[in-house]
């Protein structure tokens, strides 16, 4: 049978990330995409123009609807707005035997806030315990942890200060630091460094999103944390690379790329 992989995460119109990206990422790789979907958004290449989160008793009625039928081999979460819906997406988590990623969405590509401050500590202390990798990017881990980072070892700062809050593995991505692309993957005593080119490409809306899904996919596949978190990142750099324009702002990775 198909691996199937869900996405709990909201839903971006002009198509580049959230629940799209999680979608278009997991046919690429091979899994049966199904969503959950917990806000919907007016959005495009120029930002977030408008959100609406759904009420939690949908958001639980979506999970329940296909976990309890279909199964999962992995789930992936990402725009978790509230800590109403972080607190109901962790209670299902809980009830969940199957490995997830958890992105912890802070912010749009274009700066527009994507997380109510009031949820940071239902992230913390129930959404991360909760995850078998943790992916944030250097922004949202100073705004869960308060650490900047600046440099390598303000990376291993940053992903023990997130193990802390207790995922199994946490994968720090360094994107925003110069020089090349540099993540850090650990479980605290283990460590994996992810390097890639940095591309000259700005067209990179939807980066974690498919990261992280494509995490999620190759769990579900039967990688383990490192094998999985090394395909995604080899996937992402070529999503990167291809990249290309739409509208007049920051447009999409290219999830189809390895097709063209």
């Amino acid at each position: 049978m198909i691996p199937r992989v869900l996405t709990v995460a909201g839903s971006d119109s002009g198509g580049g990330a959230g629940i799209q990206a999680d979608l278009k990422t997991m046919l690429a790789l091979g899994v049966h995409g199904m969503s959950v979907i917990t806000a919907v958004t007016a959005q495009n290449s120029l930002g977030v123009q408008g959100a609406w989160e759904l009420p939690v008793e949908a958001v639980r009625a979506q999970y329940r609807a296909v976990a309890e039928d279909i199964g999962v081999q992995a789930v992936k979460t990402g725009m978790l707005s509230s800590a109403a819906l972080v607190e109901a997406v962790a209670d299902l988590l809980a009830a969940t035997d199957a490995p997830v990623v958890v992105d912890p969405v802070g912010v749009s590509k274009h700066g527009d806030p994507l997380l109510a401050a009031e949820a940071l500590d239902s992230v913390r202390t129930r959404l991360l315990p909760a995850a078998t990798v943790a992916t944030p990017n250097l922004d949202e881990v100073a705004q869960l942890t308060g650490v900047h980072v600046e440099d390598e070892d303000g990376m291993r700062r940053a992903a023990q200060a997130i193990l802390e809050f207790g995922p199994r593995w946490a994968l720090i991505k360094g994107g925003h630091l110069p020089g090349d692309a540099l993540d850090l993957l650990t479980d605290g005593a283990e460590e994996h460094w992810l390097r890639a080119p940095r591309l000259d490409n700005r067209h990179t809306h939807g980066t974690g999103c498919t990261l992280a899904s494509a995490v999620a996919s190759y769990l579900a596949l039967g990688s383990t944390v490192p094998e999985a978190v090394r395909a995604a990142k080899e996937y992402v750099t070529g999503a990167i690379a291809a990249g290309f324009a739409l509208g007049a702002g920051i447009g999409p990775v290219d999830h189809g790329w390895r097709f063209r």
